[in-house]
């Protein structure tokens, strides 16, 4: 049985910040079957990386919840050349929003993560008690840092301040709206795309990062949605909560599945200049499931799913 509601969704209003995003969008959808008054801020009505216009919206619009799923994210390449860019946009926008949401009176917040929170040689599946135990992976510490900012924001909030406000760790995520730019994207839509310019091409190959053989983690950005509405409902704690879908995937597996999703019949190269990144990050749901959530969707329908809306 589901743990029981304990912050109905139903009358609020509430504000999606990043709700333009992938899983900002997803969260809109979600959202969209409950009774509530949903609230929203272009980047050009408000810079969250300004405190003033932070603070000024979050006072003139008096939202009840917020999701706070805006951030600038990226894969490896974009993370290891823009680190500033990471490490200052994710702590801006945290902190803004985070202070914002208690100097107003916000009844409740959720902090959307990443699993990149936690340690390079994290034990498998890794529970949420393995944060800040070791190092982070190097490619993507930048952002890693300023995720665990924001999730140490909301726990100073709730103990200094008796703020109501969580965090949701999801794994890697993929959907409708994903960024497909090979220079910026993570590795899902990444492949996508090669597999279709591929196609297109009548290429005999492609090639994919690294060795092919570290395992990730993938989950819908509906699921997460899903679960973070669930969480917003239903949880109330100093401790983040992971939210993935419990199983894993070898890159070039993955990359043989999209390829047969898009139809790319060639074959698949490995660069080994390039950088594997963590060898293995699959994240213990343990706590989530023990609260009653599941995933709905599975890898291969959520990626037939995502080809057909992106499909130039």
């Amino acid at each position: 049985m589901p743990t029981d509601i304990i912050f109905p969704l139903a009358g609020k209003r509430v504000w999606v910040a990043g709700h333009r995003g992938m899983v900002g969008s997803a969260i809109m959808r979600r959202l969209a079957s409950e009774d509530c008054e949903l609230v929203t801020a272009t980047r050009s009505e408000v810079d969250l990386e300004v405190p003033a216009q932070v603070n000024e919206f979050v006072a003139a619009t008096k939202p009840d919840a917020i999701f706070m799923a805006a951030a600038k994210v990226g894969g490896i390449l974009a993370n290891d050349t823009y680190p500033a860019d990471f490490l200052y946009n994710n702590l801006m926008i945290a902190t803004n929003i985070t202070e914002a949401s208690y100097r107003y009176g916000v009844r409740k917040m959720l902090f959307l993560g990443s699993s990149c929170i936690y340690p390079k040689m994290a034990p498998q599946p890794i529970p949420e008690e393995a944060l800040l135990t070791g190092p982070l992976e190097p490619t993507n510490e930048w952002y890693a840092i300023a995720k665990i900012a924001g999730i140490k924001l909301a726990q100073a909030y709730r103990k200094q301040h008796g703020c109501d406000f969580i965090s949701a760790m999801p794994t890697n995520l993929y959907g409708p709206g994903d960024n497909f730019d090979l220079n910026t994207s993570h590795v899902l839509p990444a492949l996508m795309r090669k597999a279709h310019e591929a196609k297109e091409a009548s290429a005999e190959s492609i090639t994919i990062w690294g060795s092919g053989s570290p395992r990730r983690e993938f989950l819908h950005a509906d699921d997460c949605a899903d679960a973070c509405v669930f969480l917003m409902e239903r949880y109330s704690g100093l401790e983040h909560v992971n939210v993935g879908s419990g199983t894993d995937i070898p890159i070039v597996d993955l990359a043989r599945l999209i390829c047969d999703v898009v139809g790319f019949e060639g074959r698949i190269e490995t660069d080994l200049s390039k950088p594997d990144g963590t060898l293995r990050k699959l994240m213990s749901g343990e706590k989530l499931r023990a609260m009653g959530w599941t995933p709905n969707i599975e890898l291969r329908d959520g990626i037939s799913s995502v080809y057909s809306d992106w499909k130039p």
